[in-house]
């Protein structure tokens, strides 16, 4: 989610970025979603629930 920019992103969008179907990452959506660390905006949507997490995101992983 981190490489797609901010803002909450469809999950056929993620699913894409990664190489995979969306049936695929639907459950670590899921555990993300429980853990608190990813929202849904609206169906089908997800973003990050804290502030600026995507661009420490992308300096924390190579």
């Amino acid at each position: 989610m981190a490489g797609l920019g901010p803002g909450p992103h469809r999950s056929g969008d993620i699913a894409a970025r990664l190489g995979t179907r969306v049936q695929s990452v639907a459950p670590v959506r899921a555990v993300l979603i429980a853990k608190g660390m990813v929202f849904n905006p609206a169906h089908g949507d997800a973003g990050f629930t804290v502030p600026l997490f995507d661009p420490f995101m992308l300096r924390a992983t190579p």
